[in-house]
C-alpha cells in the first residue's frame, strides 16, 4: 500500500494548482463548482460504463478487494460496467493534472483533499452536497470538512480511509525519573512541566518532548490557521505555543537533535530509548515489537492532547463524467459503511470514513491479530468525532519548509517567536496562487 503520510496529504496543491490555473482556458469548457451537474440517481435504473481510479493500490493484498467490489456493484446493477484502473504512487499528482487538463479525469477518482481543492477550483469535481446532501451525513464530520474549502461552496469528496495519532508513553522512564506513570500529561501545561522534570531528574539523559512545533500544534492549541483567504497562524495563541518550545529548548529540556539536519522525528528517538514520548498511529506497536521489544513492554497509549490531527484519503466524482448518475452511485457504494469496513480490515491501522464504523470499531478491529494494535485502533476511532485536518490545503511543501526554518531560528534564539511567525505568514501569503 502506498505510504499514507502527512507530507503526501499536504504537499501537492502547488503542483496541480498552478497547472490547472494555467490550463483553465483549454479544459473543455469546465463549469464553475457552483453550477456543476448534480449527478442525481433519481432518473431511473443505472446503466452504462464508468472508470474508477485508485492510487497505488493494485497489489496482492488489495487487488482481490477491488475486483470483488466492482463485481458486487455490477451484480446489483445489471447493465453497468465499472472499469477499475490504478496509478502508481510516484507521479500521481502529474498524472491527475494531465487527466484534468485533457478533460479525461476518471469518473470516480481517489484523491486526497489537496488534489480535490485544485480540481474543484477548476470546476473539475462534482459538488456532492448539491448532488445528494443527505448522503454526506453518513461520513465523519472531519472527513467531510476536509473536502469543503474556504471561499468555495460545495463538498467535493467522500472520506474513504483515514488516519490520526495517539500519544505513546514509556512508563518506565516516568518511574525512573520521578514522575507518576498513572498521571500522564493530558494538557499542554502538564506536558511542558513534566518535560522539565524529566530532563532535570535524568540530568539530561532522558527527555519527554522531542520535536519542534508546526502549524498542527498551533491549531491543536486553538490558533486559527487560515481565514478570509489568508494565513493567520501568527496569532497570539500560536506565539505563546512557540515561545514555550523556545523556552523548553533553552532550558536543556529537549534533545539537541531536534534542531539538527539529521533529525528523523520523535518516533525514531523513542524507538532508540532516548525520549519517553512520541505520537503515532495504530501501527506503532508493530514497530516497537520488531525494533524495541523492551520498550514495547512498558509503552501505553493515550488520546492526543488538543484537537487530534486527521489525515484523509477520499473518493471524488468528476464533474465532466458522461454518466454522472452511475458515477455518483458507485462512489457512494465504494465508500458505504460495509465496504469501508472490509477495506480497513486489509489496510490495518487506518480507520473508515463512516460514522457508524468508528462508533463500532469492533467491526474492523476484530480482524487485527496484534492485541495492542487493535486496542490502539479503538482509541483512534474514539477520536474521530473530534479529529480535524489541521493544515489548510493551500499550505504547500515550500510553505511548510520555510515555516519550519523560521520556527527553528526562533528555537535557536535567532528570532523572537512573534518575528518568526510573522515572517512565515508573510511568506505563505506572498506565495498563495493568484
Amino acid at each position: 500500500m502506498a505510504g499514507f503520510t502527512r507530507r503526501r496529504l499536504i504537499a501537492t496543491t502547488g503542483i496541480i494548482g498552478v497547472a490547472l490555473s494555467l490550463g483553465a482556458c483549454g479544459m473543455g469548457g469546465s463549469t464553475p463548482a457552483s453550477t456543476q451537474g448534480t449527478g442525481s440517481t433519481d432518473s431511473g435504473e443505472l446503466s452504462g460504463e464508468i472508470t474508477y481510479q485508485t492510487w497505488s493500490l493494485k497489489n496482492e493484498r488489495f487487488t482481490p478487494y477491488f475486483e470483488g467490489l466492482v463485481a458486487a456493484f455490477q451484480d446489483e446493477n445489471p447493465g453497468t460496467t465499472i472499469k477499475w484502473t490504478d496509478q502508481p504512487g510516484d507521479g500521481y499528482a502529474d498524472k491527475v493534472m494531465q487527466q484534468a487538463t485533457a478533460s479525461q479525469l476518471p469518473d470516480v477518482i481517489n484523491v486526497p483533499p489537496d488534489f480535490a481543492f485544485s480540481l474543484a477550483e477548476a470546476g473539475k469535481l462534482m459538488d456532492l452536497r448539491k448532488a445528494d446532501a443527505e448522503a454526506l451525513d453518513a461520513y465523519t464530520e472531519g472527513g467531510v470538512q476536509a473536502y469543503e474549502f474556504d471561499g468555495m461552496e460545495g463538498s467535493f469528496g467522500y472520506p474513504w480511509y483515514l488516519g490520526t495519532d495517539l500519544n505513546w508513553w514509556n512508563t518506565k522512564a516516568f518511574t525512573d525519573f520521578g514522575l507518576d506513570p498513572e498521571k500522564l500529561p493530558t494538557t499542554l501545561d502538564e506536558m511542558f512541566e513534566q518535560s522539565k522534570t524529566m530532563a532535570k531528574n535524568s540530568n539530561g539523559k532522558m527527555f519527554l518532548m522531542s520535536s519542534a512545533p508546526g502549524i498542527a500544534e498551533f491549531y491543536a492549541a486553538g490558533s486559527p490557521l487560515f481565514a478570509d483567504g489568508e494565513f493567520v497562524f501568527n496569532s497570539a495563541e500560536a506565539v505563546k505555543v512557540l515561545q514555550r518550545y523556545v523556552d523548553l529548548y533553552a532550558e536543556g529540556a529537549m534533545p539537541p537533535e531536534v534542531l539538527q539536519s539529521t533529525y528523523l522525528g520523535n518516533s525514531q528517538l523513542y524507538l532508540q530509548g532516548k525520549v519517553a514520548w512520541t505520537n503515532g498511529s495504530a501501527s506503532l506497536p508493530k514497530d516497537l515489537a520488531e525494533q524495541a521489544p523492551s520498550i514495547s513492554e512498558v509503552t501505553v497509549p493515550t488520546p492526543r492532547i488538543g484537537t487530534p490531527p486527521l489525515f484523509v484519503q477520499g473518493i471524488s466524482v468528476a464533474a465532466e463524467s458522461k454518466n454522472p448518475a452511475l458515477a455518483l452511485a458507485f462512489a457512494q457504494f465504494a465508500t458505504n459503511n460495509d465496504n469501508q469496513v472490509e477495506f480497513v480490515k486489509l489496510a490495518q491501522g487506518f480507520l473508515p470514513g463512516t460514522k457508524l464504523a468508528n462508533e463500532n470499531p469492533e467491526s474492523f478491529t476484530d480482524a487485527i491479530e496484534d492485541p495492542n494494535m487493535a486496542e490502539a485502533a479503538k482509541l483512534l476511532a474514539a477520536q474521530m468525532p473530534d479529529a480535524e485536518v489541521a493544515a489548510p490545503v493551500q499550505f504547500t511543501d515550500a510553505m511548510d519548509t520555510y515555516t519550519q526554518q523560521q520556527i527553528t531560528a526562533a528555537m535557536r534564539g535567532d528570532l523572537s517567536a512573534q518575528d518568526a511567525l510573522d515572517k512565515a505568514v508573510k511568506y505563505c501569503n506572498d506565495n498563495l496562487p493568484s
